[in-house]
């Protein structure tokens, strides 16, 4: 029996339907909250230096009512046991996310920890064509409402012992090796000022409490948004690994492909998500970028991209 050409059409069309349909439920009702672990191991401290593990946390765009999220991350502190904690910035993702992140953060209490902003952690998310963000890096959006930052600072400063390392420097003591540290605030804003890094480094390798031989085991570059300019920078000012988030991993990718279908940045696109290495100038160091733990509330989806934390193992080099 031949079956006409409009009932193949139609059988056809409704099967794309049934996948489509099928991958709308996935990635919003179920992707979403496979929360998972990426781990890395990197060789890069000096020869006899004890392993760090590093926690990499980024883009939590915490609400209150995510209450699952939460869960996961406070639960973080007991099962990676980290010696360092790195936030690359857009914890908030609603006006009172910050309830959330003191919940999921509460945990890693006297962890030495290291924090940038992203701008959701200035300006709350606003309601958009999600389809726009396959168009290109999105624009700015000064139509959110304004976020309590100096809150959310001060938990992580006073409450929780972390650095800010928003256009400087710092310098901690991390399992008995000395960490040295720089970041920028969100270059995806322009809000990055890397020529004041330099003399922030030099004022923080100046520091009274540091013996003028001592050295630094570990460097880091710390930034939300990964944009070429802010790699290359840090990689001239001596970082030995760069972390970054913003990028969400792409949040719909297709699946099992290396690259991602977007980063609303300028990196290469498959340097999206997780670890890679960064070349400028003759010098290639790692680079972590985390797909984050979140999205924004207007866009409730995950799809080839699971919500992500790194633990990075550091170990001496052989």
């Amino acid at each position: 029996m031949t079956v006409s050409a409009p009932r193949t059409a139609l059988a056809a069309a409704s099967a794309v339907g049934a996948v489509g349909v099928g991958a709308v439920v996935w990635g919003t009702c179920i992707e979403r909250f496979l929360f998972t672990v990426r781990r890395h191991d990197l060789a890069v401290l000096p020869a006899g230096s004890p392993s760090l593990t590093v926690l990499h946390l980024s883009d939590a765009h915490m609400a209150p009512w995510q209450h699952r999220k939460q869960a996961w991350i406070a639960r973080l502190a007991e099962h990676v046991q980290p010696d360092l904690v790195i936030n690359t910035g857009d914890n908030l993702g609603h006006e009172d996310g910050l309830r959330g992140i003191r919940t999921a953060f509460a945990p890693l209490r006297g962890v030495p920890g290291l924090f940038v902003h992203g701008s959701n952690d200035v300006i709350g998310p606003s309601g958009r064509n999600p389809l726009r963000y396959f168009q290109g890096p999105s624009q700015r959006n000064d139509r959110g409402v304004d976020l309590d930052t100096a809150a959310m600072d001060a938990f992580f400063t006073d409450e929780l012992g972390w650095n800010d390392l928003d256009n400087t420097a710092a310098t901690m003591t991390v399992a008995g090796l000395r960490v040295d540290a720089f970041g920028v605030d969100d270059a995806h804003r322009d809000w990055d000022e890397l020529d004041a890094l330099p003399a922030a480094i030099a004022q923080m390798r100046r520091r009274p409490l540091l013996r003028p031989a001592a050295t630094a085991a570990l460097t880091l570059g710390v930034t939300h948004a990964p944009y070429r300019r802010v790699l290359d920078r840090f990689v001239d000012l001596g970082a030995d690994v760069l972390l970054a988030g913003h990028t969400h991993g792409g949040q719909v990718r297709i699946p099992f492909s290396p690259s991602a279908l977007v980063a609303n940045c300028d990196i290469p696109l498959d340097q999206a998500r997780g670890m890679s290495t960064w070349t400028h100038d003759g010098r290639t160091v790692p680079l972590n970028v985390s797909a984050g733990l979140g999205h924004s509330i207007y866009a409730p989806v995950r799809f080839g991209c699971r919500p992500e934390a790194s633990v990075l193992t550091l170990r001496a080099v052989n």
